[in-house]
């Protein structure tokens, strides 16, 4: 018996795609405390920002580069929106969307019922993406909230000074982690549209995704150039 019209290589590919999905976020989790990776890395150019802000009596650059960074999770926030909209324009059309479906090279038959679930399914990614874009908006306010508080130079010493940049950093730093999941969910639901097609590419594809985002994230160019970077202003607070 088949389970919501669903044959059983749809089962094991989705059951592949939630372990890539979730085995990698676990994953990238633990394997940012032993080895550096882009989210370390900022995370220390982050408090080394907000030390820097403490030592400026005017801080509207900040406040700027806080606002460019709004301006864009505000823009994947209404494009998820607009992708949303777009799905339930879809699950309106099921039989028309299955017809030209089928004609597309390597597509297995599936059934109307099977097609809306995964729809649903599909949905529910771009919901969670949605939920992780706003949640990282709000916590960039709150950044400019701790901007806005942050003491004059003379009036912060030593200790507080690297509490204060420590503590500010991390908002920011969680800020970007949100978004970082909500992006997460782009590249994850892209690899799912090819559930429709074929459940054996699907599985591939989902493997490739997190091919795709170990390199971006433990051996991208990007890294090694902010590792540099890194070293470059340790070695002039040596000097």
């Amino acid at each position: 018996m088949v389970l919501f019209d669903l044959s059983y290589a749809d089962f094991l590919a989705f059951l592949w795609f939630l372990l890539c999905w979730v085995g990698y976020a676990q994953y990238a989790q633990w394997k940012a405390l032993t080895k550096k990776c882009l989210a370390s890395v900022l995370h220390q150019q982050r408090c080394r920002w907000m030390l820097e802000m403490l030592g400026r009596e005017n801080r509207v650059m900040d406040a700027s580069l806080i606002a460019n960074l709004e301006r864009n999770v505000s823009f994947f926030a209404s494009s998820t929106l607009l992708i949303l909209a777009g799905i339930l324009t879809v699950l309106g059309a099921t039989d028309r969307v299955i017809s030209l479906a089928e004609e597309l090279p390597f597509a297995v038959k599936a059934t109307k019922v099977a097609w809306e679930l995964k729809l649903f399914l599909l949905m529910a990614i771009f919901v969670y993406a949605f939920f992780k874009f706003s949640w990282a908006l709000r916590q960039y306010g709150f950044a400019s909230v701790v901007i806005g508080t942050a003491p004059s130079p003379a009036a912060v010493d030593g200790s507080a000074r690297t509490e204060f940049s420590q503590g500010a950093g991390s908002v920011i730093s969680r800020a970007a982690h949100a978004f970082n999941l909500g992006l997460r969910s782009y590249y994850f639901g892209l690899a799912f549209l090819l559930w429709f097609v074929n459940p054996w590419i699907f599985m591939a594809t989902s493997t490739w995704v997190v091919a795709v985002l170990y390199r971006r994230e433990f051996h991208s160019k990007a890294l090694r150039a902010l590792i540099r970077t890194n070293k470059a202003i340790i070695r002039g607070d040596v000097q």
